[in-house]
């Protein structure tokens, strides 16, 4: 089965809530109005990456769909 890493991008970010419409079960709004992916880890360079697979990826997918501002990119491992 395939694996994917979903990348966060959270300084891009406006809060416009798309994702959380698309897919509430997957991002959390944070106090300051942004969004937290759920369970996602911070990296080195500022972002957010969860691994996931390939059972993962349509739900995914609707919230990098959703998102105004591309700030959610999912890369095949």
């Amino acid at each position: 089965m395939a694996k994917y890493k979903v990348v966060f991008d959270r300084e891009a970010c406006i809060g416009a809530l798309a994702c959380i419409a698309a897919r509430p079960e997957l991002w959390e709004k944070a106090n300051d109005g942004k969004v937290d992916l759920v369970k996602g880890k911070k990296r080195k360079d500022g972002k957010y990456e969860l691994l996931i697979d390939e059972s993962q990826l349509k739900a995914h997918k609707e919230s990098v769909n959703a998102c105004p501002v591309a700030a959610i990119e999912i890369e095949k491992i």
